[in-house]
């Protein structure tokens, strides 16, 4: 199949790379140098400078393809998944964009196409499992931990950024919506810290930030759901005291006759603070837990997922971990094991029982491994 991946950054590429040893791949993005680099990588992979955010030119630009995969910047995400579906074409998207995706549904409808969306490592992956358990047990309460982090640790932050800081800060600014006793409750990021244990890494510390998405709307009967964002001990106190001392401000203040928002001069500091050498190493960390009834009896199910750079390719584990989740779901597409018209976040497709095996074992084959236990 001719498949365009839209966006070439560090998971864009990674993504483009692995769908290339079985399709013909065409990569776009506005900037030469991330397409340069998927060239010396892969000579087989075409490339394409486009400016996609002018979303009048998507019809002509992916005309030859079969399949799209967007995986553009969030701010960008909601127009390009809305360009691509007016195309007519099946898409699997990471874009994470704020919009709400399911507001296209009517329209993939319309154009008779598939549409996968937040279809990474959280949300993502964890959204399959919850949706796949959903069908075998009355399920009452859902938990997920989830981190990226470098493997050294160097004060004062012991944090390294795979995206921009900016993006970052929003997720330590936006309060966090959880779902407690039924009811969606809403609480300021960075809440609730507590330290949990992981084999192979240690004590990581747990804190709340808007993560569930969809699944607070496609599961309505659930009556607790929580995400946590993970980070080495320490790390939520630096944050909260650069919050408090008003450097995340998005009102602009003067400095010697130059107005500035504090927010964006600090992205500026922390952005050479947290940038993630392109040979640095790190992991992500993840735990998924599922409680509830099946058979008249409590059952407790959990999944822990630990993936860490890869050395022999290069590949940093959050685009491994991101992508390979969303080119499994863009194959589920291309091999007719889904093929329902509309929009679906990961829950709705995990479900089938089918898809999901095939995406845990689509995983497992790029040395990505789900470790399952339960009570039951």
């Amino acid at each position: 199949m001719k498949i365009a991946v839209l966006g070439s950054g560090m998971v864009g590429r990674t993504m483009a790379l692995d769908l290339a040893s079985r399709h013909e791949v065409t990569a776009f993005d506005l900037q030469e140098a991330p397409l340069k680099l998927l060239r010396e990588k892969n000579p087989s992979i075409q490339t394409r400078v486009a400016d996609l955010g002018d979303y009048s030119q998507y019809g002509g630009w992916l005309a030859p393809f079969d399949m799209v995969i967007t995986a553009v910047p969030g701010f960008m995400g909601y127009r390009t998944l809305e360009a691509v579906i007016e195309t007519g074409k099946n898409v699997a998207d990471i874009s994470f964009f704020p919009e709400d995706a399911l507001q296209l549904d009517g329209l993939a409808k319309k154009k008779n196409v598939t549409v996968i969306t937040d279809v990474g490592v959280a949300p993502g992956m964890s959204n399959f499992i919850l949706g796949r358990y959903n069908e075998t047990m009355k399920v009452e309460g859902f938990e997920c931990y989830v981190g990226g982090l470098p493997k050294v640790r160097r004060k004062p932050f012991e944090y390294k950024a795979p995206f921009s800081p900016v993006d970052v800060i929003e997720e330590y600014t936006r309060p966090a919506r959880l779902k407690e006793n039924g009811h969606i409750v809403v609480k300021p990021a960075l809440t609730e810290s507590h330290f949990m244990d992981f084999d192979g890494i240690g004590t990581l510390e747990a804190f709340n930030t808007d993560g569930l998405r969809s699944i607070l709307f496609t599961m309505p009967h659930i009556p607790n759901l929580k995400e946590q964002t993970l980070r080495y001990p320490g790390h939520v106190d630096l944050i909260l005291a650069l919050q408090q001392g008003g450097f995340f401000d998005e009102t602009p203040i003067d400095i010697n006759g130059v107005s500035m928002r504090p927010l964006d001069f600090s992205s500026k500091i922390l952005f050479r603070q947290w940038k993630l050498g392109p040979e640095e190493e790190e992991f992500t960390v993840m735990r998924v837990l599922v409680e509830g009834e099946h058979d008249g009896k409590q059952v407790r199910v959990e999944y822990n997922m630990l993936d860490r750079y890869d050395q022999a390719t290069k590949t940093s584990s959050m685009s491994r971990t991101t992508g390979y989740t969303c080119t499994a779901a863009l194959e589920l597409m291309a091999q007719g094991l889904f093929s329902d018209k509309g929009v679906f976040p990961p829950e709705l497709v995990g479900k089938d029982a089918r898809c999901f095996e095939f995406v845990l074992q689509y995983l497992r084959d790029r040395g990505v491994n789900w470790e399952y236990s339960s009570n039951h």
